[in-house]
């Protein structure tokens, strides 16, 4: 285990920053942290895929379609966990895809997404999502942060935020990429999943379980997203020869992933976490 690594911004500014081991919550932390002011205009490409419904690309298209079968199956799992399908609150909601998927399926949805352009694309497709967390005395049945924890600014202030705004049976699902898996391994610093300083924090499932531990909520589930290490090599090539290399991504993930059988290390995790009885 690196104690401390140096990770480049491949995606925009091409700045330097440190990734600094947390031995206590078994998590990176990046450093130098922007400031709360300067951080959006890390945001700042029409490459960054999740704020835009972009088509323009082979990568684009074939993530739009990964996207499509994606929603199917985290629908699924929040319906495994509560099939009575009540409120859900999507933070991070990017584009409104999982919201609308959601509320055809009868989900009574709200959303929160920072992002202008993302809220503008969500409104087109009549979901209305909000800038800010929703201060108003109402709980969740299901609260889903799809590749978002890692984004927020202050962590044990969301943190503490989750817990309040569950409902006491309500069920919380949160995806986040994994360090220990293989493909992280592989690429080492070029591992695009690091993606700073956009990602403030990189968890371990010890890390998750930890954290929320002192929420005084439980982990309860672990569940694989296999795309993700096919989508995170190919990005990794891209960072480390200039090329995306689909072949050689393609067998990274899929080695990822076999690993992962036997590990459970794969490359993203949702964890499914409860409010302790």
């Amino acid at each position: 285990m690196n104690n401390t690594m140096q990770v480049k911004d491949h995606a925009v500014s091409g700045e330097s920053f440190r990734l600094e081991y947390d031995e206590r919550l078994c998590m990176y932390l990046t450093s130098p942290k922007p400031s709360k002011e300067t951080l959006p205009s890390y945001y700042a490409s029409e490459d960054y895929i999740s704020h835009t419904d972009g088509k323009r690309s082979l990568f684009e298209k074939m993530y739009q379609v990964v996207k499509g079968i994606t929603l199917s199956r985290k629908q699924k799992l929040l319906t495994s966990y509560l099939p009575a399908k009540g409120s859900l609150l999507d933070i991070g909601a990017g584009t409104g895809d999982f919201l609308e998927y959601a509320s055809k399926k009868g989900w009574k949805v709200s959303g929160v997404e920072p992002n202008y352009k993302a809220r503008t694309l969500a409104a087109q497709k009549n979901i209305h999502l909000t800038e800010l967390l929703p201060k108003e005395e109402y709980t969740y049945d299901a609260i889903t942060m799809w590749h978002v924890l890692e984004h927020v600014y202050d962590l044990e202030d969301q943190l503490m935020w989750l817990k309040n705004k569950l409902s006491r049976e309500g069920v919380l699902f949160i995806a986040v990429p994994n360090f220990e898996s293989y493909d992280a391994a592989l690429y080492k610093t070029d591992w695009a999943a690091y993606d700073v300083p956009r990602h403030l924090y990189h968890f371990s499932k010890k890390s998750i379980q930890l954290l929320f531990e002192e929420q005084n909520m439980q982990l309860i589930d672990v569940h694989p997203m296999k795309f993700d290490a096919f989508y995170v090599s190919l990005l990794s090539e891209k960072y480390k020869t200039g090329n995306m290399n689909f072949f050689k991504a393609f067998l990274s993930g899929w080695r990822s992933n076999q690993k992962a059988k036997k590990t459970g290390a794969y490359s993203s995790l949702i964890y499914v976490i409860k409010h302790k009885n």
